[in-house]
């Protein structure tokens, strides 16, 4: 009986070390175990299916020897983990994933907002061409609008009529008008009485080009926008003031009613009972949010005012500071689903000069809304009296007044 392994002997151990068989025969291939990833066996005990840790004689003695198949490792696995359950993932880089998602929404924004502006400045109807006024007066320090309310029923059916109580008549007319001045002291709005009396000057024809010479002929200040329509309103108001128009936006029945409805109504506190079976308004005193409808019908009344006309500007620049004030609130500018079926219904509604751009809108309607936040001054045009029906104006307060305009001056003249 020897010491060696089973299968050895003294013969085959020569001088070298090796696993010969003790058989004559060649020894058959051997076939090597698999090796199995897993739990780690308990200590003194092979793990099933690998190959247990084999000695090394090295400087005469016996040193442990680790061929790395006693853990199951297989070399040239990729990053393999200590835990032998596949490669770990490296950590996220979160700096990259934050500027990617910063550029991405970026870019986002941008493309929405260019697209936004050219869609909005597509729908604005530049039908007034101002190159057609003659005799202008010289341009002074600060932007000057002329904003015009007409009682037109384009775009109205019959049933529309009926309910917001426009009749039926053909053509148009103006309803109010306001010029607004803007400037470094504050927005201005200055309401232009219908009835307002009024010199038709020389004009030349927005259709036929011909030329009609003045005879001092004396009118209703709407009477000119009824005659040529907007480009002989806007001489007419020049001419009387002396004060440059530079730009002039106009809103018929219908857009001002599917604006106020798109916004979601606006809110206003209505200062007395109102009922006016002609404008068709039956409306209660106090703070209160009037749909498209009844908007309308407070913007008209005037036979139920005391005032009548005068109290009725009061009442429509009143509503339109508010409407600005009211789509200008965080619930409609930050909410898609409302602002671009506001935006669409007024800029549908609106007819502008050639020359408007989306930024002088923007401007106008900014100024409108600091109205209402009490950094500006509203007022009517300083009257005088009236004669044969007409309202006369007060002309050493009008010339007072756009001298002050002119030079951007804070406005102090008053108005009735």
């Amino acid at each position: 009986m020897n010491d060696w392994p089973e299968a050895w002997s003294d013969d085959n151990r020569g001088g070298r070390y090796g696993r010969g068989s003790g058989s004559a025969q060649p020894e058959s291939a051997r076939v090597m175990r698999q090796v199995r990833r897993g739990q780690p066996a308990p200590p003194g005990q092979a793990p099933y299916g690998q190959v247990p840790q084999q000695p090394r004689y090295a400087d005469g003695g016996y040193d442990d020897y680790d061929s790395g198949y006693n853990t199951g490792q297989v070399y040239g696995g990729g990053r393999g983990g200590g835990d032998g359950h596949g490669p770990e993932r490296p950590a996220p880089d979160w700096r990259r994933r934050i500027k990617w998602t910063a550029i991405t929404l970026v870019t986002v924004l941008v493309v929405t907002t260019v697209a936004t502006y050219f869609w909005a400045d597509s729908k604005l109807n530049r039908d007034v061409d101002l190159s057609k006024v003659i005799e202008r007066p010289e341009k002074g320090e600060g932007t000057n609008y002329l904003i015009v309310g007409s009682d037109s029923r384009e775009g109205l059916s019959d049933e529309d009529k009926k309910r917001l109580r426009t009749g039926s008549s053909e053509g148009k007319r103006t309803d109010s008008m306001m010029i607004l001045h803007t400037g470094d002291n504050g927005p201005t709005l200055i309401s232009l009485p219908r009835d307002s009396n009024v010199e038709i000057p020389t004009f030349k024809g927005s259709e036929s080009g011909k030329t009609y010479q003045g005879t001092g002929r004396e009118v209703k200040l709407n009477a000119a926008y009824a005659e040529d329509g907007p480009e002989l309103l806007v001489r007419t108001v020049e001419f009387n003031t002396g004060l440059h128009i530079d730009h002039y936006v106009e809103i018929g029945f219908a857009g001002f009613a599917n604006i106020v409805d798109a916004a979601g109504g606006v809110e206003i506190d209505i200062p007395q009972d109102i009922k006016d079976t002609k404008s068709g308004a039956d409306l209660k005193k106090g703070k209160q949010t009037l749909n498209g409808e009844e908007a309308l019908a407070f913007v008209r009344t005037r036979y139920a005012l005391a005032g009548s006309d005068l109290d009725r500007t009061k009442n429509q620049q009143k509503f339109l500071s508010a409407l600005a004030n009211q789509v200008a609130t965080p619930s409609t500018v930050l909410n898609p689903f409302r602002l671009y079926p506001t935006m669409g219904a007024g800029l549908d509604s609106l007819i502008v000069d050639k020359d408007m751009g989306l930024f002088d809108l923007a401007d106008m309607f900014w100024s409108m809304k600091g109205v209402s936040g009490g950094e500006g001054t509203s007022m009517n045009m300083p009257l005088a009296g009236s004669a044969g029906g007409n309202l006369l104006w007060d002309k050493d307060k009008v010339k007072q007044l756009v001298q002050q305009l002119n030079n951007d001056e804070k406005v102090t003249v008053k108005g009735d």
